[in-house]
């Protein structure tokens, strides 16, 4: 889990996953046959087929990652020091309070992140009840306005700070999404030694914030198949009726049906049921009502393809507290690995 570790703890919001990607690039080491960085910054490894079948052209695959995590932008300093954030991708206001925030700015300086206003000591019932935007919330960095804008300017980007742990049979982080699926391709891809494939691992930049980085790359790539590796909404805590149960932690790798941004191919769909049944790996059938994977993307480029999504249930999406059973994710992991192999 070292490695899991390390991905999680390196800041990486969209439009700025080099440190991400530097982590990756050194743990790949001799896995792949050749890899380079795009123009937009998505790593893209190729690895050749060790199974040619006399008189068949390989088909290519393409596997999706994305190393970009939630994150924020600094939008504003004020003359006392304290910082305004905007956000790149989606939170869910209610768990931002009370964070310890990094600032990537001429030097990385830590700050602490809550709302502007009153204490609940001397706040009205009203103000106690406000739900806050984003843009309530400042910085606090300890320091003064000269020393803040000597540091930081407009533009650089702020993430939450969380120490991975391990918690019962679960890893937690602030970042699971989506460097748990990160791991996952690249733990997938050591394990096969040989395949009929050949295997395009691309870790992708710009999810969280449109599918970005996807569509490009499967454009470069034109692939046979795409599959797009990501984390996805565990609902078996408290307080979810059961209907609405997307995935649950502990019931193995999530094969998606359908989601916001794509609907899988039937066909990958089957093989991929029938090989973990084959291989006895935990699998769930996944229906995710609204958002979407890096497969939006690819299913769309050029003249399209067969996509499907593997998915790593997580329970407390988009928090600091991200939790994936260790089982599902080396589920992933394995089924994964079993059909790049078959």
């Amino acid at each position: 889990m070292e490695f899991l570790k390390l991905l999680t703890e390196t800041p990486g919001v969209p439009g700025r996953e080099e440190r991400v990607r530097a982590v990756v690039q050194n743990e790949i080491a001799d896995l792949f046959d050749h890899t380079h960085v795009d123009a937009m910054g998505n790593l893209v490894c190729v690895r050749k087929p060790s199974k040619v079948v006399t008189g068949e052209k390989p088909q290519r695959v393409m596997i999706a990652a994305h190393m970009d995590q939630i994150g924020f932008y600094v939008r504003h300093i004020d003359d006392k020091g304290f910082i305004r954030v905007h956000n790149a991708g989606g939170f869910d206001t209610r768990n931002l309070a009370a964070n310890t925030v990094l600032i990537q700015g001429r030097k990385d300086i830590h700050g602490v992140l809550n709302p502007g206003g009153k204490p609940i000591h001397i706040a009205t019932e009203d103000e106690r009840r406000k739900i806050f935007a984003v843009s309530d919330f400042v910085v606090d960095t300890g320091l003064p306005a000269k020393k803040v804008r000597e540091i930081v300017r407009i533009g650089d980007p702020v993430t939450l700070v969380k120490p991975f742990s391990q918690i019962g049979d679960f890893v937690c982080g602030q970042a699971m999404d989506n460097r748990a699926a990160v791991w996952a391709a690249v733990r997938a891809v050591q394990r096969v030694k040989k395949s009929r494939y050949e295997i395009a691992v691309v870790f992708t930049v710009q999810e969280e914030v449109g599918l970005r980085g996807a569509g490009p790359a499967t454009f470069g790539l034109e692939p046979d198949i795409a599959i797009a590796l990501d984390t996805t909404l565990a609902c078996d805590t408290p307080g979810i009726p059961d209907d609405q149960a997307v995935t649950r932690a502990g019931e193995g790798a999530g094969i998606k049906i359908m989601d916001g941004a794509s609907i899988s191919d039937r066909g990958l769909v089957d093989q991929f049921v029938d090989i973990a049944r084959r291989e006895k790996i935990n699998f769930q059938l996944e229906v995710l009502p609204l958002g979407g994977t890096d497969a939006g993307a690819m299913q769309r480029s050029r003249s399209g393809m067969k996509t499907i999504t593997l998915s790593i249930p997580t329970r407390y999406i988009h928090t600091v507290t991200e939790m994936t059973h260790k089982g599902d994710l080396h589920a992933v992991r394995d089924l994964l690995a079993a059909w790049l192999s078959a």
